[in-house]
């Protein structure tokens, strides 16, 4: 298969607020990683020292796959930043490029180095060097491949963060659209002794099973199936997180209280700060007591337990 490597370069009197205005734009199209370019990064001492040279432009760049569907939303695209540029006054041209799938897999990967996420975890690549800076650290090791999940994503960042609080030792997790595996690694690695992940994408399946691999997590500690949100799901679990879409989360609220245990915690994020109220309204409705609210860069993500109607 062909794909289109679509890069969005912009002007804006804030380039750190632009580029997170036009990554949403790719985010609303269903992309779960955008390139991020700008001539003003400054990574932090000791990091990615073998960092490419800082770009000319401030740019946003997003693949699509180059199919009826692919053309479909860069259209989409092209009118999401009309729209933005209406709205904000940012200016935007497009390049594009049309990349083989080998050569997809590999571009951006130049642009994903280690990430420091909480006080403690770490996501790396796996094709990077990284050396812990204290004993406690816990490295999540990550080839997204064809699933394209860094890991270090405003929404997955607050999942992880979540986990790190919520999550007990030796309890089972579910993870709802695993994409590449990170929050079952994350999970893994803070104690749990059961992940199960699910993935409509049968590439993902395969992508987060080489990751949990990659991880020390096999088959006696870690399951992957395919399938559509929860068919499928027959267990109960202590932890079950759902990193995806607002709408999807709303849809999804109804039948997340058949797979939780008594007294197990729902973890849900890609919710757009402006939608956290009605999914917070709608938890309340269902019977779940909202726990833990975090916010980043314009995304929410809520730890909730299922109480029961009132």
């Amino acid at each position: 298969m062909k794909w289109t490597q679509v890069k969005v370069v912009f002007e804006f009197h804030d380039a750190v607020l632009g580029a997170d205005l036009i990554s949403d734009v790719f985010y609303d199209l269903g992309l779960q990683g955008v390139v991020v370019e700008s001539p003003n990064m400054s990574p932090e001492e000791g990091w990615a020292t073998d960092a490419l040279p800082l770009p000319e432009v401030d740019a946003v760049s997003g693949y699509f796959p180059g199919n009826a569907d692919g053309a479909q939303k860069i259209s989409s695209l092209e009118e999401g930043l009309r729209v933005l540029g209406r709205r904000t006054g940012i200016t935007t041209r497009l390049l594009f490029q049309e990349l083989d799938e080998e050569d997809w897999a590999e571009s951006w990967k130049a642009y994903f180095r280690p990430e420091k996420i909480s006080d403690k975890i770490v996501v790396k690549p796996t094709w990077r060097d990284y050396t812990p800076t204290s004993p406690d650290e816990i490295i999540l090791e990550i080839d997204p491949g064809m699933a394209f999940g860094t890991g270090t994503h405003p929404t997955t960042v607050l999942c992880i963060r979540l986990l790190e609080t919520w999550l007990a030792p030796g309890i089972r997790f579910l993870d709802v659209g695993t994409g590449s595996g990170i929050l079952m690694i994350a999970a893994g690695k803070l104690g749990a002794g059961l992940m199960v992940g699910v993935d409509k994408d049968g590439v993902a399946v395969d992508v987060a099973r080489e990751n949990l691999s990659k991880n020390g997590f096999g088959p006696g500690s870690a399951e992957i199936h395919a399938g559509d949100l929860l068919a499928g799901v027959s267990r109960t679990f202590d932890v079950v997180a759902a990193n995806i879409l607002s709408e999807v989360i709303l849809l999804l609220l109804e039948d997340i209280p058949k797979v939780l245990s008594a007294g197990g915690i729902f973890i849900c994020s890609g919710i757009i700060s402006e939608n956290r109220r009605k999914v917070a309204d709608r938890m309340a409705d269902i019977g779940f007591e909202v726990l833990d609210v975090r916010e980043k860069d314009g995304w929410t993500a809520m730890a909730a337990r299922f109480i029961g109607p009132k």
